[in-house]
């Protein structure tokens, strides 16, 4: 997932237990329809949300397959199959994606995470309230006494993702980019994930500064409330930069551009969109916003919930929240089927 949001990519296998698309249209219902299971938190919790609706929402036969981002969607793109992928993170295969939408053999059913996915530089909510001035990443690097460096507290620290991740690479270009270094602060290699997210935390139990790289939804932004800074006033997204400069590990001389917003759709086959009636239009309404997705992984973290197991707290917790994704009708079977 970390090298998803910055590379928009997550690369890894589909299992090859997917049914094919080209399942008997049911007679009862919406019939057959597979969905892929990614393999980060919040896509496995959303995977088990559809599966629970799907089957006692709209009586579907709904399976979940093993699949990650372009696998699934290459497989969805040239076979057909699987039926669904409830949150496909597509700019990595956007355009064979788009001729696939545009030819109508696949179709963007909903925008499966209402806000996109975020990425940026962030801060403790406690410290953005203490310093209300600080709402961009220059603002933040004029004060590096407030993010003192674990080996040297003269200096102040950007936590950076661990080696191997892209957003590594675009952290280090954002460092240069604002010419951090001059200002005073050091990068911080965190080492691992759970690294990144120690750090987080060891700050949050001491109430002490922390600047840094993370994006959402994440359980940790569902447990320490953090700040997302911008990069600046008048400072835009610029495609040819991106490509250019800020994902390449070589670039030397990175000029500062907004994050790209990541588009998260529900991507669905043709033949479950003819297929599914009333079980394709809760697909076509169903989306959540990163808040809720945040406490939602928050709580699985603590309780080493499963996805299948946060799919159940979220909906007999949350019934106000979903139901205006189903009818009524089949709202009243969902909730009698918990």
């Amino acid at each position: 997932m970390k090298k998803l949001l910055t590379t928009l990519l997550v690369p890894a296998g589909l299992a090859a237990g997917a049914l094919l698309s080209a399942h008997p249209a049911a007679a009862a219902g919406c019939g057959t329809v597979t969905i892929a299971n990614m393999n980060w938190q919040s896509a496995e919790v959303l995977a088990w949300v559809d599966q629970i609706i799907l089957s006692k929402g709209y009586g579907c036969d709904a399976e979940l397959v093993a699949g990650d981002t372009t696998p699934t969607l290459t497989s969805m793109i040239e076979k057909g199959e699987p039926d669904v992928a409830p949150e496909a993170w597509v700019n990595a295969i956007r355009e064979p994606l788009d001729k696939a939408v545009a030819e109508g053999r696949l179709h963007y059913a909903s925008e499966s995470l209402s806000d996109g996915g975020e990425e940026s530089w962030w801060i403790p909510k406690y410290l953005a309230d203490a310093h209300p001035d600080i709402t961009s990443v220059p603002a933040a690097l004029k004060h590096p006494e407030l993010f003192p460096a674990p080996e040297d507290s003269s200096k102040g620290a950007v936590y950076n993702c661990p080696s191997g991740w892209g957003c590594q690479i675009t952290t280090s270009a954002f460092f240069k980019a604002f010419k951090a270094a001059d200002q005073g602060f050091v990068l911080v290699d965190t080492g691992s994930a759970a690294g990144l997210d120690g750090s987080i935390a060891k700050a949050y139990e001491r109430k002490e500064g922390w600047l840094g790289y993370y994006w959402a939804p994440t359980a940790i932004l569902g447990k320490y409330d953090m700040v997302k800074l911008s990069q600046g006033d008048g400072v835009k997204f610029d495609q040819k930069e991106w490509d250019d400069c800020i994902i390449k590990p070589d670039c030397a001389d990175p000029k500062p551009v907004a994050w790209p917003r990541a588009k998260v759709y529900t991507v669905v086959t043709d033949s479950f969109k003819k297929a599914g009636g009333p079980a394709y239009d809760y697909l076509a309404t169903r989306a959540w916003d990163n808040n809720t997705v945040n406490k939602l992984l928050a709580w699985m973290t603590d309780n080493q919930a499963t996805g299948e197991v946060g799919a159940k707290h979220f909906l007999k917790e949350n019934p106000d929240y979903w139901a205006g994704w189903v009818s009524p009708e089949a709202a009243a079977k969902i909730k009698a089927g918990l």
